[in-house]
């Protein structure tokens, strides 16, 4: 590795990279190592370096100086939307035609294909769901893996499941580096891989063979300095937000672990004047094209994201990081965290934790590998069925949600055992053993990250230290920044009036509650004749809740109130008194009851509630007491008639939750009366809506029983 001519075009590329004039930039020895393994010697390579390392850099100099020399065009398989639309940009600075296949752009697909196939691209850029495409790896993989002329796998921890972000579609890498041709190379990336993980995704990529270079170095960050400020609650997190937030350098990324948290941040910090964009998993892709836009000119002072822009965010001068709540997992934290500072002296990264993070955990805490019994009865599921079986129709017959099925199958893919086909999933008929020591020590692993990351709120040591341990970094050392090494550089105060203005923010109750309108797939082959749409006479309406129980405000109150094991009573007098004030809200909004206004005749005649066999004396107050305060009269609870507490069940796919609801309640007699002397909407109250399938079965039950319109008000909401 010691081509002077080599190295002399890699460095004149790289100044085309990153529009510096020719002879101004020049690759690092470890960035240069890196390229003459994959040039000169085609090798496969796995590099473990810190975020900002210039990872990117490797790839494309590689590519560019590969397709000089006759090879076939750059494969990158990449999880990061936003980060491939800077990647392309950078690309073409240097001259490197680059494309991009991913969730965002299937109008393009095609065009991107025939263009591919006649050699007009040197990079394509492909999202990792993608590979597990039935279309895709039939019509496009067998092409690509013949022609290529690097593979770059970015991120490449998300192959193993001993790491912390794990995605099955990854595992379909093991097709494609099996169809790759002789002397091919192969680099692998990632800033956040521990020692296990590291060895895990070697052996993924066949490069455990001795053969391959590993290249793992120091993760320090030294632009980044890390504190933690301890606050007694939400309320006083966001004001201390709102108060701090112009002495934050530059502009920067406010995590939240969840989107009603970041809606609410939000919208609180432009009441407060700041220009600051939401970016979550409910944002619309152009919505999220123009935040990135706006942050990366400067025009926002921050994102206020959850996971969902990830890692995938090329800002080389972010000046800060700061998390609303902690991650369940110190790598993901170091992840987010090294967004910042890339490109400038120094950036500062403050962790704000909550009492709620832990609840919040537990909540999402949806990943594990289901049970071998769960497992095991959709192989019999698919071999019975003969013929191909659709998500939505195995959810008939196995007792979990959706995506947790969707990742089970892709694993069991890979292993193969079940393969995707057009219409749906099939069994292959080969012998599976389920890996429960495995599934075990993972599920111990998330465990242990969690408890980490109650250490390194209360860690004294140094903070940066703490999390290049957790990545087994062997040079971790004080780092000599951080608060605990040099002092906290920010106060735990508050501005009184903001921190007013926050707790009235928070009080706040109130979101909507919208309805089922489809009845789910596959009901028939449980005995149940409900299909298609839900007829308009029998459907529920939109309806209230105070809050969600993952937002920062009321989610924090209800979330103890609701608990599995919290004990039951009377609804308490501030939770009534809220949802009093929901109900005068929604009776003055559009459409409400209020009198004076044009659709007064919308005004609930009766009040009823749905049975509960965990929490009875809650609900039942709670419907009493907003009767009491409408003015309205109370009509009772809606009779169970289910053998046991399946209907409360959570965590259930909708066909499941339906199929425990079925003939689970019934209309009393004296409520059925009640109906048909006083036609009109009827008010039902509940403690909680998940899936809605509850409030959709009773509403059904009392709209076919006479009642014109179904509202309803719950205390809380999921999501």
């Amino acid at each position: 590795m010691n081509d002077p001519e080599l190295r002399a075009e890699a460095d004149a590329v790289l100044a085309e990279l990153v529009g510096a004039p020719k002879g101004s930039a020049r690759l690092r020895e470890d960035q240069w190592q890196a390229v003459a393994a994959l040039v000169e010697e085609r090798r496969r390579a796995l590099v473990v370096q810190r975020t900002g390392w210039g990872k990117s850099a490797v790839y494309f100099v590689a590519t560019a100086l590969l397709r000089r020399r006759g090879s076939g065009p750059t494969v990158i398989v990449s999880p990061l939307l936003a980060l491939m639309r800077n990647q392309v940009e950078a690309a073409e600075r240097a001259g490197i035609r680059a494309r991009t296949i991913n969730s965002s752009n299937p109008e393009e697909w095609e065009a991107i294909h025939e263009e591919v196939s006649r050699g007009g691209t040197d990079v394509l850029l492909v999202s990792p769901e993608r590979l597990n495409s039935v279309d895709f790896r039939e019509r496009m993989l067998p092409g690509l893996a013949a022609t290529t002329g690097l593979l770059v796998v970015d991120e490449a921890h998300c192959i193993s499941d001993w790491g912390h972000d794990f995605r099955p579609d990854y595992r379909r890498l093991r097709a494609m580096l099996a169809g790759l041709g002789p002397g091919v190379p192969v680099l692998a990336t990632t800033a956040t891989a521990n020692a296990r993980v590291t060895a895990d995704v070697a052996e993924q990529l066949g490069t455990g063979t001795g053969e391959a270079l590993v290249l793992r170095g120091p993760l320090d960050r030294e632009s980044l300095r890390l504190g933690v400020v301890r606050l007694p609650d939400a309320a006083h997190r966001l004001a201390w937000l709102a108060g701090h937030l112009d002495e934050l350098p530059g502009s920067g990324i406010i995590y939240a672990l969840t989107v009603a948290a970041a809606e609410e941040t939000t919208a609180f910090l432009r009441q407060r004047g700041f220009e600051v964009s939401s970016y979550t998993g409910r944002t619309e892709n152009a919505d999220r094209l123009q935040a990135e836009a706006d942050l990366l000119a400067n025009r926002v002072k921050a994102l206020v994201a959850t996971s969902a822009l990830g890692m995938g965010f090329d800002k080389p001068d972010l000046g800060f990081v700061v998390h609303l709540g902690s991650p369940s997992s110190p790598i993901a934290y170091y992840q987010q965290v090294g967004r910042a500072g890339r490109g400038v002296e120094h950036a500062d990264v403050l962790l704000l934790p909550g009492r709620e993070d832990e609840a919040i955990w537990r909540y999402f805490a949806d990943t594990a590998f289901p049970p071998e019994e769960q497992v095991r009865r959709t192989l019999a599921a698919l071999a019975d069925a003969g013929g191909p079986l659709s998500l939505p129709a195995l959810e008939a017959m196995v007792d979990l949600r959706r995506t947790r099925l969707e990742t089970m199958l892709k694993v069991l893919d890979v292993d193969g055992a079940v393969k995707r086909v057009k219409g749906g999933w099939i069994s292959t008929g080969e012998p599976w053993v389920y890996d429960s020591e495995r599934y075990a020590w993972v599920a111990r692993q998330r465990a242990a990250e969690q408890q980490a990351m109650r250490d390194y709120v209360s860690t004294t040591g140094c903070r940066m230290e703490f999390l290049r341990r957790q990545l087994d970094d062997e040079g971790a050392s004080p780092c000599g920044r951080c608060d605990n090494c040099a002092g906290a550089w920010t106060s735990s105060a508050v501005p009184e009036e903001t921190l007013t203005d926050a707790a009235k923010e928070l009080d706040r109750p109130g979101v909507e509650v919208g309805p089922r309108r489809m009845w789910p797939t596959g009901m028939a082959a449980l005995g149940i004749d409900l299909k298609g749409r839900i007829p308009a006479g029998e459907q529920c309406s939109t309806g209230r809740a105070l809050g969600r129980l993952s937002d920062i405000g009321w989610g924090n109150r209800l979330r103890p109130l609701l608990a599995d094991d919290a004990p039951d009573g009377p609804v308490p007098g501030d939770v009534l008194r809220a949802a009093v004030t929901v109900l005068a809200d929604w009776a003055r909004s559009p459409g409400g009851w209020a009198p004076g206004v044009p659709d007064a005749s919308a005004r609930p005649v009766g009040v009823v509630a749905v049975p509960s066999l965990s929490r009875p004396r809650l609900v039942e107050s709670l419907a009493r007491g907003v009767a009491d305060a409408g003015r309205l009269p109370f009509w009772g609870t809606l009779a169970h008639t289910g053998p046991d507490a399946s209907h409360t069940a959570r965590r259930s796919n909708s066909a499941q939750r339906l199929r425990a609801l079925s003939g689970a309640f019934a209309v009393p007699e004296d409520m059925a009366g009640e109906l048909a002397r006083s036609p009109g909407p009827v008010l039902l109250v509940d403690d909680y809506t998940d899936s809605g399938w509850t409030l959709a079965v009773a509403a059904r039950l009392l709209r076919r029983a006479g009642g014109e319109k179904v509202l309803p008000l719950t205390l809380a909401a999921t999501g």
